[in-house]
């Protein structure tokens, strides 16, 4: 089976998308490095290293520091697709990454989209 197009961007050029869409929603790029560091591990100089070595979006997955294990929590549609129900894995920790800045976009809380525990 081939590989999707999207593995092979530059995760450089994906991220001022995001940035761009929360900050057209009233978001702040500091909520899209939050949303970023909960689901990959990547922080600060890491995330701008990333960034800097425009990594793949595949390297960026597959590189991660620690893939949140709470990220199965994340349910929904993203491009017309279940998040949950997406099987090929690589393409469901890109749509998990999607379906979180959607949320971001929304107005969501962030403790809901970073799927803070209800005490």
């Amino acid at each position: 089976m081939t590989k999707h197009r999207i593995f092979a961007m530059s995760f450089a050029k994906v991220y001022p998308m995001y940035v761009d869409k929360a900050e057209r929603k009233g978001r702040t790029r500091a909520e899209v490095d939050e949303i970023i560091a909960w689901l990959t591990g990547y922080e600060g100089a890491a995330l701008s290293a990333v960034i800097d070595q425009e990594k793949t979006i595949e390297d960026f997955i597959e590189d991660a520091p620690r893939l949140n294990p709470d990220r199965a929590l994340i349910k929904g549609v993203v491009c017309g697709v279940r998040v949950e129900e997406v099987e090929d894995r690589l393409m469901r920790e890109v749509r998990y990454l999607d379906k979180l800045i959607d949320e971001l976009a929304r107005g969501k809380a962030m403790d809901k989209i970073l799927r803070a525990p209800t005490s």
